[in-house]
């Protein structure tokens, strides 16, 4: 099973937050895209017992760390991962049947827009719009920002020019533009959370 650092850092942070949006007493489908090496979203399976989690992965090598993680804790609300391409409608993916349209309460998202493909980032507000509940679904994301055109530590700036000199699709989204994504996709941002590190958590709510 994979680890880092940073996940240990943020876990605690981040559940603050979602303990806000999420219902610990109601049954609630959580999809994650993203899930990276599976450790946070076990985490937050273990705190919301009756909420449902439902990891996802590109990549092969953080798919078979979700599944230790799976097999490890045992826990019944966290389901075995998915293969999820973002660029892609959902209608391509094989999601359960009681993930279908406008029947997921939250779409999670951690420390994946920095460094996606400008399709992948598309694709993740478009699954948000089809697959969120309306008047009440939530798209949250966490991560490094622009915000009104501004990077105010030196640390995310420094990783921007990193990002972007690896890949030119790679770099700190402003908050403004992925509003906009938002909209196309019946999405508003509804609250921005400042995080440790110099990070954001973004809640976007379906029209």
């Amino acid at each position: 099973m994979l680890s880092c650092a940073a996940v240990e850092r943020n876990k605690e942070p981040i559940l603050e937050i979602l303990r806000l949006y999420i219902d610990s007493t109601k049954f609630t489908k959580v999809l994650e895209i993203a899930s990276g090496s599976g450790k946070h979203i076990a985490y937050f399976a273990k705190h919301f017992p009756k909420a449902i989690w439902q990891p996802s992965e590109h990549n092969p090598r953080y798919l078979h760390s979700i599944v230790g993680y799976v097999d490890h804790y045992k826990y019944d609300n966290l389901r075995v991962p998915l293969f999820i391409d973002i660029t892609k409608p959902p209608n391509n993916w094989a999601l359960p049947a009681d993930y279908g349209p406008k029947d997921v309460d939250v779409l999670l998202n951690i420390n994946m827009i920095h460094i996606s493909s400008n399709a992948a980032v598309e694709g993740l507000f478009s699954a948000a719009g089809s697959l969120l509940k309306p008047k009440e679904g939530k798209l949250i994301t966490y991560g490094p920002y622009v915000i009104d055109g501004i990077i105010s530590a030196q640390s995310n700036i420094d990783l921007d020019a990193s990002l972007r000199s690896q890949n030119p699709e790679w770099y700190l989204r402003d908050v403004h533009d992925l509003k906009m994504k938002a909209q196309t996709s019946g999405l508003k941002l509804i609250k921005i959370y400042q995080m440790p590190d110099n990070n954001h958590i973004l809640i976007f709510q379906k029209d």
